[in-house]
């Protein structure tokens, strides 16, 4: 595999492992795909949740929850270690000045347009910041805005397709639309942002997500221009995963069926793994009393069937009774847990066959 270049961090797989919250990607993972040289990703999603013993207030929490998790990551890792945070929490600025403050190496943000997110960054600091896009409009919006307002350039670029887990940055009509696909925009992403490194004299590298599974699929995807891969959905099934393990039996029992498109209360859609829990929520037969935490911005209390920080932590704590996991595209070919040391030399060995093969006998 090649290797992903960002600034002067420089992963030897090209394989950035997605933010998962609530809880399911911590520094237990992210700090093993580190070591084994991905970029592990802590989500700063629920740690005011999560971290709740410390504080009952909600930000204060999740600012603590933070800086421990990116401790411990740097105790067990040496590579590179970043955090995922979701423009649409209501703690954005609190959690991208602790992990600017904290050293994270990079910044993920998406589930909204970061417009501002340079803004949080002293002068000085190494923190590396790459948005989260879906499409290569706004790949185009982002660069020009961080450029004019405030002299940054993005240092890398996340493209997430329909088929991701979680929370989608598409309408409902377009995630099963090929004119969608990740496949066709991936090739207009990475023009995009071409034509503006043409302009400025500089170089973004551009990382693809959403239903890459296979050593085949990130050789199909980094041959359409990309640097790099996103990868979230396979560092489930992992031993490292944060996740409690009936969280991850239900992706090892998901079957092809029970992978639905839902309607999330944050009101985005998202993809998740059906369950009993998701049955109740559409005979409505949940309704939350009242917002425990205001953890998002875009939520509603008084038109949501649920709580959904309760929902995703619950799953995250093995309640599924009470939650459910969210999940990408590909969730139900989940075979076994293995380590990620593991997964991460089988995804190297299919990417070198499907390269071989490519070579000896083209397409």
């Amino acid at each position: 595999m090649k290797t992903l270049k960002i600034g002067d961090l420089c992963a030897s797989v090209p394989i950035v492992q997605g933010g998962m919250g609530v809880g399911i990607s911590l520094s237990g993972l992210a700090s093993a795909v580190a070591r084994e040289g991905g970029i592990g990703v802590i989500s700063s999603a629920g740690l005011g949740v999560i971290y709740s013993d410390y504080s009952k207030d909600y930000r204060e929490a999740s600012i603590w929850g933070l800086r421990q998790e990116l401790r411990k990551a740097r105790e067990k890792a040496r590579g590179i270690i970043g955090v995922n945070v979701m423009v649409a929490m209501s703690n954005f600025a609190d959690m991208v000045r602790t992990a600017v403050a904290e050293k994270a190496d990079i910044i993920f943000s998406g589930a909204g347009l970061p417009l501002n997110l340079p803004s949080f960054l002293p002068e000085g600091a190494k923190t590396k910041l790459a948005p989260i896009v879906s499409s290569a409009r706004a790949a185009g919006l982002l660069c020009r805005k961080w450029f004019s307002e405030f002299h940054y350039i993005p240092d890398a670029i996340v493209v997430e397709g329909p088929k991701a887990g979680g929370h989608l940055g598409y309408k409902p009509e377009q995630i099963d639309d090929a004119h969608f696909a990740l496949e066709t925009v991936v090739p207009q992403v990475v023009a995009e942002v071409r034509a503006f490194e043409a302009e400025h004299d500089c170089h973004i590298p551009v990382i693809a997500g959403g239903g890459v599974y296979t050593g085949e699929d990130i050789y199909r995807i980094l041959s359409l221009g990309a640097e790099g891969v996103q990868m979230g959905t396979r560092f489930v099934t992992t031993e490292e995963c944060d996740a409690d393990p009936a969280f991850k039996q239900s992706y090892l029992d998901a079957t092809a069926d029970d992978i639905e498109i839902i309607q999330s209360p944050v009101g985005m859609p998202g993809r998740a793994i059906r369950n009993s829990f998701l049955d109740r929520v559409k005979e409505g037969l949940k309704r939350p009393k009242a917002c425990p935490f205001d953890c998002i911005k875009t939520c509603d209390v008084t038109h949501s069937p649920y709580c959904i920080m309760l929902a995703l932590y619950n799953a995250f704590r093995g309640r599924l009774q009470n939650g459910y996991a969210f999940c990408g595209a590909n969730a139900w070919r989940a075979e076994k847990i293995q380590t990620v040391r593991e997964l991460i030399a089988s995804l190297k060995e299919e990417y070198d066959s499907f390269s071989l093969r490519e070579r000896l006998f083209g397409r």
